[in-house]
């Protein structure tokens, strides 16, 4: 697994599957029909969207394995580095894939919005698990894809391609928002834990040497994507996670500020700004009045 292979384009990862090339920016493969993937790492120059039908064997995703379940969807971004264990049969006996270039959305209304597609960058273990009609629907938009590539090349084929790409992530986000539904008691579970967790931060002398908790920070304490966590946290509270961690921030602030031994500038220092003026910004933008004012008025 020491060799990193890197996917430039459609043609080369169609070549390595056995699969035709049809179009040079796009591809749609039905697994059942392609050869497998040889026990590689490889680093994905391109966007890819793969339905995984079987329980049938382990990808290495980053650092981390993932054991697919029946009906799962999982999402590559350029850069990131999958690769398969050796040892293994064949890792997708039954499923989709949809590889396609960013050159095939720039211009286009889905390349205006790609970043808006946060699950491209959730890890493994966060993947999507369809019910059985999801996939369907999921297929459907595949199939949808592979009829326009098997029509030849026409002023018409980027936009309509784009536009069904952009059909199946925008179902793949309701599909999301019904997963962080069904999963509410894990999703709480992860709430109670980041307010334990704030809490611990602020109590500790961590503020001072380390600053304010960042997202990323909270996210890798929790063992969750940035993106994921950030996308669980505002179905859960209608708050971003900067916005969660920036009230608690407040709410601690409010308490420290009854302390009459303390400036408000050493107790902003003690939060972890490392300037009092962005403390008493943030102070007024939430609370309404400034640090000095809400300790006058309580």
């Amino acid at each position: 697994m020491d060799e990193i292979v890197k996917i430039r384009s459609v043609a080369q990862y169609n070549a390595m599957r056995g699969i035709a090339t049809r179009h040079p920016l796009v591809t749609v493969i039905d697994l059942s029909e392609a050869q497998p993937v040889p026990a590689k790492s490889f680093n994905f120059g391109l966007y890819a969207v793969g339905l995984k039908e079987l329980n049938c064997g382990q990808l290495r995703y980053g650092r981390k394995h993932y054991d697919y379940q029946e009906g799962s969807l999982i999402f590559i971004a350029p850069g990131q580095v999958v690769g398969v264990q050796p040892g293994l049969e064949l890792f997708a006996l039954k499923g989709w894939v949809l590889l396609f270039h960013p050159d095939l959305i720039n211009g286009t209304p889905l390349g205006k919005h790609m970043q808006d597609y946060s699950f491209f960058s959730y890890d493994v273990n966060e993947a999507l698990h369809l019910s059985d009609k999801e996939k369907s629907i999921v297929i459907d938009c595949f199939s949808k894809i592979g009829y326009e590539l098997d029509q030849n090349i026409d002023k018409h084929s980027k936009r309509l391609i784009s536009s069904n790409i952009e059909l199946l992530l925008n179902y793949c986000i309701r599909f999301y928002d019904r997963q962080f539904i069904t999963r509410d008691n894990a999703n709480k579970g992860v709430l109670e834990r980041f307010e334990h967790l704030l809490n611990d931060y602020f109590l500790s002398g961590k503020p001072q040497s380390e600053g304010l908790p960042s997202v990323a920070y909270c996210a890798e304490f929790l063992h969750l994507s940035p993106n994921y966590f950030g996308d669980l946290i505002k179905k859960e509270t209608g708050k971003t996670a900067l916005e969660y961690i920036q009230s608690k921030v407040i709410d601690v602030a409010k308490e420290r500020l009854f302390e009459r031994n303390k400036s408000a500038s050493e107790i902003a220092y003690e939060l972890g700004f490392k300037y009092p003026q962005h403390f008493t910004r943030l102070f007024k933008q939430k609370a309404g009045v400034t640090p000095n004012d809400y300790r006058m008025m309580n």
